[in-house]
């Protein structure tokens, strides 16, 4: 018996080879788009705890000076930190040895909001300086011995500090406050040198 050496049977048709890859495009599309996803999704969590981190390290920065605020060791009574509606300042003799003036580095510090810009300046006597970017409000509410707002430098006893920072681009697929996603954060600090 002889037998042929070629079959007809070998190989895949035409229509076999279609359908292998159409199959073959469904799942390298379905993979593609899962991993567009992905990646959109990590970009949006990267913005997020950036945005968490920037108004955590700003409200960090702030209150440690704040807590601060007033320290006289040579008893001059210099005014430790005066009202003012538009920019948080304070002064601590802090310069080793202390010699009983507020205008070494430092020691005078003042804290405003730059609207145009959208962040928190820090300046020490040489100019505003960025603290926390993409910051979309920073308060500060002078509160008395009784937790009550106060105008009066005099009865400033403690400050209540909110930062709302927000995403450094927005998010086509988060339709409130134009696609900026915000987080707030809330701080009430007592100066340790204030008087009670």
């Amino acid at each position: 018996m002889t037998y042929p050496l070629t079959s007809k049977d070998d190989g895949f048709t035409l229509i076999e080879l279609l359908i292998s890859l159409a199959i073959f495009s469904v799942i390298l599309g379905a993979i593609f788009s899962f991993s567009i996803a992905q990646r959109k999704y990590l970009s949006v969590q990267e913005q997020i705890s950036e945005m968490v981190q920037n108004a955590r390290a700003a409200m960090d920065m702030i209150s440690g000076e704040v807590a601060v605020a007033g320290y006289d060791p040579m008893g001059t009574g210099f005014t430790k930190i005066p009202f003012n509606a538009s920019q948080l300042r304070i002064y601590a003799d802090t310069y080793v040895p202390a010699n009983g003036v507020t205008t070494e580095s430092n020691e005078d510090i003042t804290y405003s909001y730059d609207a145009s810009n959208k962040r928190i300046v820090r300046n020490t006597g040489g100019g505003n300086q960025p603290l926390a970017e993409n910051v979309q409000n920073f308060n500060f509410d002078y509160l008395d011995a009784l937790g009550n707002p106060t105008t009066v430098t005099a009865n400033i006893r403690q400050i209540r500090l909110t930062i709302t920072t927000r995403t450094s681009k927005p998010d086509p697929q988060y339709s409130t406050n134009s696609g900026y996603r915000t987080f707030t954060l809330t701080s009430v600090v007592t100066p340790r040198n204030l008087a009670f």
